[in-house]
């Protein structure tokens, strides 16, 4: 796949997936994912420094995304980092958007610049590059989440490009080196198993959910690297990259543990068990 040229970061980033993937009207976007966060009726807590969370369309995974951001519903962050996979554009390394906000029907998300700033200048493996988040879906599925649980809360997007070793570990160290000190959320965007059939998926998933159960991010990569590079998003998870640096970075941030709350496949809304997208909803504290 051709690397592109970085571009330089644009003010706002228009949403891409309203209204299809998720409603565009803000009041029925509001009253959707405060159904599943009432729903999901998860007690919020204290101490969590990082969540893993689906990307799919809000009828199919937002019951689970509910069960992470309940978690941290109304608690006090001073930035919500969000990790995300590129499905669309190929590049080595980490596209960050350095400024400005990204739109919702809910209101602007704006970027907290500074913290931006920083992880950009400490790897010349992040770098602000536009196009990589223009069709993204993959950080524009938590914001509906995000405005409702923490709606003060600035966002720091990154998209990672191909999901090798060197790109997950210096981002996990760079993050780990810039957050320190802070309240900080990290936000894993990840679907796990990708067009198996139900029985199938759920048994490819459940390698996921026991290394992410013992907080065991090094588990997770060697997961990851069992499977050719262009196999990994499909047997393991599309973000596997951006959870592994999340449970990299939260522990060097300071958690211990990490609980699985929920995991589910596409065929139990479609009804479709043929082929089936799997999702987890995780936190680590």
């Amino acid at each position: 796949m051709q690397r592109d040229a970085p571009l330089a970061s644009e003010p706002i980033r228009a949403t891409a997936v309203a209204g299809s993937w998720y409603p565009s009207e803000p009041q029925e976007l509001a009253a959707v994912v405060d159904r599943y966060l009432d729903d999901a009726d998860m007690e919020p807590r204290n101490g969590v420094r990082a969540i893993i969370a689906p990307h799919a369309g809000l009828v199919y995974s937002g019951s689970v995304a509910a069960h992470a951001y309940g978690a941290v519903r109304n608690r006090s962050y001073e930035v919500a980092v969000l990790i995300g996979p590129s499905h669309f554009v190929g590049f080595d390394g980490v596209s960050i958007y350095q400024r400005g906000a990204f739109d919702t029907p809910l209101g602007p998300a704006p970027i907290d610049t500074e913290i931006a700033e920083r992880i950009l200048a400490r790897s010349s493996l992040i770098v602000p590059y536009a196009a990589a988040h223009r069709r993204e879906h993959s950080l524009e599925l938590q914001l509906p989440f995000l405005k409702r649980v923490l709606p003060e809360t600035p966002i720091v997007p990154l998209v990672i490009g191909y999901q090798v070793r060197k790109t997950i570990m210096v981002l996990a160290e760079v993050l780990a080196e810039v957050l320190s000190g802070k309240q900080a959320l990290l936000v894993a965007s990840t679907d796990l198993s990708h067009y198996f059939d139900a029985r199938r998926a759920a048994e490819l998933d459940g390698r996921v959910i026991e290394h992410v159960g013992r907080f065991d991010g090094d588990g997770l990569l060697s997961e990851f690297e069992r499977y050719p590079e262009n196999e990994r998003g499909r047997y393991v998870a599309c973000g596997g990259g951006a959870a592994i640096a999340a449970m990299w970075t939260a522990r060097a941030l300071g958690a211990i543990r990490a609980t699985v709350l929920k995991r589910s496949d596409s065929g139990e809304v479609s009804g479709d068990t043929k082929r089936v997208v799997g999702y987890l909803a995780a936190i680590m504290e």
